[in-house]
């Protein structure tokens, strides 16, 4: 006698779970910690920011557990469940486009009309030009160009690792992911140095707002594409993924490339087109 309960379609229908629930209670708390941190608001700050922290990496961590789980052990995901998650991280990436266009338009609505005549105060306060009057920007040939260099080289890397894996080469895997996770960590590490030496802050003048705004998001974007990308190192070292079924390894290779054109922009429009023209044309 057939099970009446057996599976009859391709389709995933998802359990009850709690980490979204759990992992939104965690972002707020984290919230809360870093604004009161920042605020020195109470005693306690540390102590519920570092709670935060360990609730989303908890979340991250069991959700993604779950998730591999599914796929590895239990079968669920078919091709056209695949299918299904290809959409969705295509439509992810493009509402992550439409985030940095928020930025980007920011900048432009004060970069491109810097003396607007219906822009009066502005134009008093930025001084008519752009970047504004007392503002010393980077010179987008020394660090900005080397963490350029950094992120794109870091681009081939995830293809070479993504090509390892469609020949069925385990050692190439790793290494590929091995030098991009190093890359990624090393371009983290130089714009943290370059926001350390800023000659300007982020409050009190729109560029340093949109400046850090724009870079700032790319950075964490590029931590957690960093994280990403560590899991899916951890995940080969396991033993999952093969020529035919890496979803979560392509979807990793996806947001890093997204990762890098984003950048390319940033580089381009801010640090070599916002600094003047004196940085702009490589002079110093």
């Amino acid at each position: 006698m057939a099970d009446a309960h057996a599976k009859q379609h391709d389709y995933h229908l998802v359990d009850p779970s709690p980490w979204p629930i759990v992992g939104s209670i965690s972002a707020f708390v984290l919230a809360v910690g870093l604004i009161s941190l920042m605020h020195h608001l109470f005693a306690a700050a540390p102590l519920v920011f570092g709670a935060g922290v360990l609730g989303v990496l908890y979340t991250m961590m069991a959700w993604w557990s779950d998730v591999i789980k599914e796929a590895e052990r239990e079968g669920y995901h078919t091709r056209v469940v695949q299918i299904s998650h290809r959409y969705g991280m295509i439509l992810f990436i493009a509402s992550e486009v439409m985030f940095f266009v928020a930025w980007f338009w920011a900048y432009f609505n004060v970069a491109l009309f810097p003396d607007a005549a219906k822009e009066v105060a502005r134009a008093a306060f930025i001084g008519g030009v752009w970047p504004p009057k007392g503002i010393e920007t980077f010179d987008p040939w020394h660090l900005p160009l080397l963490n350029t260099l950094i992120l794109l080289t870091s681009g081939t890397t995830v293809t070479w690792a993504h090509h390892a894996l469609l020949e069925n080469d385990r050692e190439g895997v790793k290494w590929g992911l091995i030098c991009t996770v190093v890359l990624g960590a090393l371009f983290t590490c130089v714009q943290a140095y370059e926001y350390g030496h800023a000659a300007f802050n982020f409050a009190g003048n729109i560029y340093g707002a949109t400046f850090f705004m724009a870079t700032g998001f790319h950075g964490a974007h590029v931590l957690i594409g960093t994280i990403f990308l560590i899991v899916c190192l951890l995940r080969v070292y396991a033993g999952h993924f093969t020529p035919k079924q890496h979803l979560g390894f392509e979807f990793a290779a996806w947001y890093w490339h997204f990762v890098d054109v984003v950048w390319l922009f940033l580089f381009v429009c801010i640090y070599v087109w916002g600094a003047g023209a004196g940085h702009a044309a490589g002079g110093h």
